[in-house]
């Protein structure tokens, strides 16, 4: 199974979740961090699931589920939410209930419940690490800013927020540039800017963590930014 297929049509990008309306492209197996929906409004999509292929209209796949998409013929409308902020079964029920539109859509997700979070060094890690995505990121000096042994800041984000520090580095990372360049930025220089080593490094990442490379994902995707 391999990604051959140019993704195209328009994405909304907001904070914490995405949406974008087009066609979609055929992705190798993967896996990312974000909680992402596909809703077929016109025929159903085929998906390959975690060993099973299924055709459906709407389907919720969670965070860290290994799949691909096999087939989709006509426009999808796809969501992508931070798991941090919501809770797949909330996620569900808002985007399930929605009409099928991008502003419609937006308008659920706006007023969808975020999580909560409980523990402040939580927060403060994930700013830790926000602030030095430029540059090399020091788990000892994220640790050290939340007040936590190494230890209890590896274990803290894996219970909590559902990735090690470096998986979540790698994913802040990638959206980060994947942002940059939708806003009109070279690969490359999206790519230094958020940390890569350099543009290679950038569309490995993206190619392992969403199925598809650089070019294919984002050459004739149009972005409009969210308040």
């Amino acid at each position: 199974m391999t990604a051959h297929t140019e993704w195209t049509g328009r994405l909304w990008l907001g904070h914490d979740y995405g949406l974008i309306h087009g066609v979609s492209g055929r992705t190798a197996p993967h896996s990312h961090y974000a909680h992402q929906i596909i809703l077929a409004p016109e025929r159903p999509a085929t998906v390959w699931l975690e060993g099973e292929t299924v055709s459906t209209s709407q389907l919720l796949i969670a965070s860290n589920t290994r799949h691909a998409i096999i087939d989709a013929p006509d426009p999808l409308l796809t969501v992508y939410a931070e798991p941090l902020m919501f809770a797949a079964p909330t996620l569900r029920e808002a985007v399930f209930c929605a009409e099928l539109s991008l502003p419609a859509l937006d308008q659920a997700l706006r007023q969808c419940p975020r999580r909560s979070l409980s523990d402040p060094r939580i927060a403060r890690a994930l700013a830790a690490i926000d602030a030095s995505l430029t540059d090399k990121v020091a788990a000892r000096a994220v640790a050290d800013t939340a007040n936590l042994s190494l230890s209890q800041l590896q274990r803290l984000l894996v219970d909590h927020v559902g990735l090690p520090v470096r998986r979540l580095v790698l994913w802040r990372r990638l959206r980060m540039a994947m942002a940059s360049v939708l806003a009109g930025d070279a690969v490359t220089i999206a790519a230094h800017n958020a940390g890569f080593a350099d543009s290679a490094h950038f569309s490995r990442s993206l190619k392992k963590l969403f199925g598809v490379t650089a070019r294919q994902a984002l050459q004739h995707i149009e972005l409009q930014m969210l308040d």
